[in-house]
This record gives C-alpha cells, sequence and structure tokens, in this order.
C-alpha cells in the first residue's frame, strides 16, 4: 500500500512500571477502493523498534467487478511485510515477481535502493464477490542496509511456526518468541506475533527491546488498563506483561530493536532527507523501473 503524509518524529517516554506507554488510537484512511486503520507512524509514536507503519486493512466485502487496484508505486530504504487473515491481494514488481497472497502466507518485499510494485487482483477474484481483511507494515532497514538490492520473498503458511501455549494458538510470524523461530528474512532484531484467545485466556507476552500490541478484534485487560478493539498498546520494558480476554480477540504483537531516527515521506523512509528528496526527483522524472505486467499505470509523485 501507499502512505500518504510525513510523519512527525515526536517520541513518547517511558513513564514508572506502568504497563502501557501510550495508547493509540487508527486514524481512518480512504484508499479509494477500501478504507484502513492507520496506527503507525502516529504524531507521539513514530517507530516501535523497527516498525515504521502499521495498516489494518478492512474487513472490506467488495461485490463483482469491484477489489483492489493499488496502481504501480516506488519504495526505498524499507522493507513491506503483507499477511491476510481473509481475501487475496496480486503482487507484482519491477524485479519481475508475480505472487497471489493468500490468509496465512507472509510477503516480504526489500525495497533496498529501491523498487515499485502494485496491488491488484487475480480476475477470478474480482468477478465474485470477496472480501479482504489483513494487515500491512513496513519496516525501517537499518542504515548499513538501507541501499541493499531490492528482493522478494514469499513464505507459504506451512512455513510459518505455530504454538498453543496456555491454550493460546500463537503464530510466530518474524523474529523467535516462546521458543519458536521464524524463517522469515529480518535485519534487525525483529519481533512479530500474532495469536487469537477465546474470552477469558491469558497470554504472557514475550519481551523485545520495544513493543507494541495490536488488537485487531475482541477487547483484553492488561492489568487495570482495557485495550479496547482496534487500539494499540506502545508497551513498558516490564517482563512479566500479561494479557486477558475480555471476549474473543485476535492480537498482533509487534516489537523489536530501535534503529534510530527515520524520515518518512509518501512511501519513502530513510534516515536521509536528501536520499528521500532524490527519490521523489527520480519518481517524479521516470527514473525507476517499471513493473512488467502492470506497465500503464502508475500513481503520481504527491504534490
Amino acid at each position: 500500500m501507499q502512505n500518504d503524509r510525513p510523519a512527525e518524529q515526536e517520541r513518547e517516554s517511558t513513564q514508572g512500571n506502568s504497563a502501557v506507554v501510550l495508547l493509540l488510537q487508527p486514524r481512518e484512511k480512504d484508499l479509494g477502493e477500501f478504507t484502513v486503520r492507520r496506527l503507525l507512524p502516529a504524531a507521539k509514536r513514530t517507530l516501535v523498534g523497527p516498525w515504521i507503519f502499521f495498516d489494518h486493512m478492512g474487513p472490506a466485502d467488495f461485490p463483482p467487478g469491484q477489489g483492489i487496484k493499488v496502481r504501480p508505486h516506488p519504495h526505498i530504504n524499507l522493507a513491506t511485510v503483507t499477511y491476510l487473515f481473509e481475501g487475496e491481494i496480486l503482487h507484482r514488481d519491477s524485479l519481475g515477481s508475480l505472487q497471489p497472497i493468500v490468509p496465512g502466507d507472509i510477503n516480504l518485499m526489500v525495497a533496498g535502493r529501491g523498487i515499485v510494485h502494485s496491488e491488484r487482483e487475480r480476475p477470478e477474484i474480482t468477478s465474485t464477490a470477496h472480501r479482504l481483511h489483513g494487515l500491512q507494515l513496513w519496516l525501517a532497514l537499518p542504515e548499513a542496509d538501507e541501499e541493499i538490492d531490492p528482493a522478494f520473498h514469499h513464505y507459504p503458511s506451512a512455513e510459518i511456526p505455530s504454538r498453543i501455549i496456555n491454550g493460546v494458538p500463537i503464530r510466530v510470524m518474524m523474529g523467535s518468541a516462546f521458543g519458536a523461530t521464524s524463517p522469515v528474512r529480518t535485519f534487525a532484531d525483529t519481533l512479530y506475533v500474532e495469536a487469537r484467545l477465546k474470552s477469558g485466556q491469558c497470554l504472557a507476552l514475550p519481551m523485545a527491546h520495544e513493543r507494541a500490541l495490536y488488537v485487531v478484534s475482541g477487547q483484553l485487560k492488561l492489568g487495570d488498563i482495557m485495550l479496547p478493539e482496534h487500539s494499540m498498546a506502545i508497551l513498558s520494558g516490564a517482563s512479566n506483561l500479561v494479557v486477558e480476554a475480555e471476549a474473543e480477540s485476535r492480537i498482533a504483537l509487534i516489537g523489536g530493536e530501535p534503529l534510530g531516527q527515520r524520515y518518512i515521506d509518501w512511501n519513502f523512509v530513510s534516515s536521509r532527507t536528501e536520499r528521500i528528496e532524490q527519490a521523489r526527483a527520480d519518481w517524479r522524472e521516470g527514473r525507476f523501473p517499471r513493473v512488467p505486467g502492470d506497465e500503464e499505470e502508475f500513481i503520481p509523485l504527491p504534490d
């Protein structure tokens, strides 16, 4: 997907021993065919570990003939992570990748020095009534990796490790937790875990340098703090945090090591403002590569 605004660089500091440093509420963003809930970047928090962008897509229901039509657009100095709960997206990029994304899979697209991609649907999906629901996240890359060659990695659902922890099914999407390590490539210490809890179930949260918990659906309690649906709790460094589901809930825990200041402008992320200006000029002047099979359209550089 694409971003539509630069982020502010204000950071929130941990205060005392509170479990929740900051509770973020989503901003609704209309992308034309559907709406997303955007949690990161936020005015009071730009990054959580290496994570700099967090969109909750849908659930969106499409009648026959309508669906996802995200035209080719560029990225630099980041990696995108796409994960679906329902539906399908057809990924194309300037490396020649062509990959349907289905629920349970992880798509990792490494922009590095520059990549262009589009997100659409196969005709057989668009021709029927269908639903889209999932998460799309961006990882900032460490400075040493910002200009690496672009790459695309697809991880089928069967390759993502899962565990049952005190009756709670969890998936370790990226990094290591609960005695499992994901095969998904990382560039810094990175954590991404998903879990589904029934009402009354509890889950001890794994540690990371920085952590945030997003409530995809349902409602949870963390100590005496209520975490409503679609909220993101920036968590403290306490080692004994346990969430309890007040209703049937799906959660996503992200985190990892902080990478230092990053700038974000439209679809560009970098540790250097001059690099973003160069990327803007390159897109404006048509110097990015094209997407094979999707060469007729593109998203113009916003003013």
